[in-house]
């Protein structure tokens, strides 16, 4: 069929020059000479049905993200400013900083913690040190330090590293003295005044968490980490914000929060079964009637990966651990009193991460749809795979463009650079996450692999991430080669003159390329200046990309 139409783009600019774009319309999407020639066979069927199976699934997650910014602007009225009442006297504080393997960054958090503006007496800080590298004597000598300054700060160290960072918050609750405990990863810096605009809000009885927004340290060291921070901007505005407004379950996330310290008792304590036990915690908190409260104006600065692997790991941690924690909690969700809203918000939030896999499904399906929706014809294609396409993808440029909207309102139309790129990074990430998510499902139990944190803030500043990276695997070489493939639609699409899709397929060619090339490239480029890549087992190798 495609015979009968310009087969190259010199010969559609050479129709168009001499009939004009109105003669190609017509003959290419209005002339129906050959329709009813294309008869639907078995084989057509089996692949278009699982293909679009995925599809409005997928578009089911994707109008989630409408929903949620509907949810953010509807309750607007309900956002979290200033505490409605104040404690008269001042309870005391434990803020606990849990590490393994933080040189860099450790004497930073500590400073910072020591010079929050809260009595003395009423703070005291534990370093929950599990570190197996030389971070557990710059962490001592740190504490001992403020120590001698007159702070009450403890170093403790375990060997053991059971139950990783939920197995270390837990040991920590045993010596703690405060009523509440705020929670610190190591690169991040809480300001001055932190401490004293969230304790407050706990002088309601029913709080029992309170989260405060992350903001970017090295936003702008590269491109790579501007586009971290308009995803994890998207997170912290419309997600928590939409949930928390609308009075529906939102998490913790594990650092620059707040809780009650009952509260860890009474929902089961910090539990290691999942690799997300913020999250776990969260919904067993709630679900036993505690009220939490996002901060959204209440800021705490941090990094975001500088490097697509430790970006790839910190990731694939949260996916695989999301799916976990879906498995253990949403039947009690299910069978709680609460409202129907409350828990359809927890079924997609819990389960977003299963469209990784079903990315790959589409994936593997695209090419052959492809040529079967092609002698279909482009009038079932518009009306039916258009409106899919578009509410399972540009729901995600529009979920983000609102986001930097309300924290930038005079820069936000910046983003609309970012947006290709930000939309190919969460393809990239497909064979890592959906690794990740099928080892949730299937039991498959890993390590709890934290994210790599080099103090690099400004671009141009040099890192040391040679220090804790591995060798380089085959997931890099899979993205290539998916990329590809992709590239490969894109040459059948100009070829049958498809030319709608291409810009859809520019965004699977670009995301696999940039996360494979970069994965494999800046562990060369660090590698060629060090000399070798590292081998001390004592830097653990990352989850579960291949480096």
């Amino acid at each position: 069929m495609s015979l009968a139409y310009p087969s190259s783009i010199p010969s559609l600019i050479a129709m168009l020059t001499q009939h004009g774009l109105g003669h190609y319309l017509h003959t290419h999407y209005g002339d129906r000479t050959f329709q009813g020639l294309y008869e639907l066979n078995a084989f057509d069927a089996m692949l278009l049905v699982p293909y679009f199976v995925v599809m409005v699934i997928l578009a089911f997650y994707g109008m989630h993200r409408y929903q949620l910014v509907y949810l953010y602007y509807k309750h607007k009225k309900n956002a979290t400013k200033e505490p409605p009442r104040h404690f008269e006297q001042l309870p005391r504080v434990t803020i606990q900083l849990p590490i393994f393997n933080e040189q860099f960054v450790i004497d930073r958090l500590i400073e910072a913690c020591c010079n929050l503006e809260y009595p003395r007496e009423l703070l005291d800080i534990q370093v929950l040190d599990d570190s197996t590298d030389e971070t557990t004597v710059v962490a001592s000598e740190i504490v001992s330090r403020y120590r001698e300054l007159g702070h009450d700060i403890n170093y403790v160290h375990r060997t053991d590293r059971y139950g990783y960072k939920a197995g270390a918050l837990d040991h920590g609750l045993k010596s703690a003295k405060g009523e509440f405990v705020a929670i610190f990863d190591a690169d991040f810096v809480p300001p001055p005044d932190w401490l004293m605009k969230v304790i407050h809000h706990f002088a309601e009885p029913e709080v029992g968490m309170v989260q405060t927004r992350w903001t970017h340290l090295n936003r702008d060291y590269s491109f790579l980490t501007q586009v971290e921070a308009i995803l994890l901007d998207g997170h912290f505005v419309l997600e928590h914000g939409g949930r928390s407004r609308a009075g529906v379950y939102f998490n913790f996330n594990g650092t620059a929060g707040m809780w009650r310290r009952e509260v860890i008792g009474q929902a089961g304590g910090w539990q290691h079964d999942t690799l997300t036990e913020d999250t776990d915690l969260s919904y067993r908190a709630q679900l036993i009637g505690w009220k939490f409260k996002y901060l959204q104006d209440v800021e705490c600065p941090a990094e975001v990966p500088i490097e697509m692997t430790a970006f790839k790991t910190q990731q694939a941690r949260w996916a695989k651990g999301l799916i976990q924690t879906s498995k253990k909690i949403l039947p009690r969700v299910f069978k709680s009193d609460a409202p129907l809203h409350t828990k359809i918000e927890a079924f997609y939030h819990l389960t977003a991460n299963l469209s990784y896999p079903l990315m790959v499904v589409l994936s593997t399906l695209l090419m052959p749809a492809m040529v079967i929706r092609f002698y279909q014809g482009w009038f079932q294609m518009l009306l039916i795979d258009l409106p899919l396409f578009m509410a399972s993808t540009f729901s995600i440029s529009s979920f983000y463009l609102v986001s930097q909207r309300e924290l930038y309102p005079r820069q936000w139309y910046k983003t609309f650079l970012y947006l290709p790129f930000l939309m190919s990074l969460g393809i990239g990430l497909t064979v890592t996450n959906t690794r990740a998510v099928m080892e949730a499902l299937f039991g498959i139990q890993s390590s709890f692999k934290r994210t790599p944190k080099y103090r690099v803030q400004k671009r141009g500043e040099k890192s040391q991430a040679a220090k804790y990276r591995k060798r380089l695997g085959i997931v890099p070489w899979i993205e290539l080669l998916i990329g590809c493939y992709f590239a490969l639609t894109i040459w059948y699409a100009i070829v049958n003159e498809n030319y709608f899709t291409i810009p859809f397929l520019l965004l699977f060619v670009v995301g696999y390329w940039y996360t494979g090339l970069l994965s494999l490239l800046q562990g060369r480029f660090e590698r060629w200046r060090s000399g070798g890549a590292n081998t001390d087992e004592s830097s653990p190798k990352p989850f579960p990309v291949g480096v």
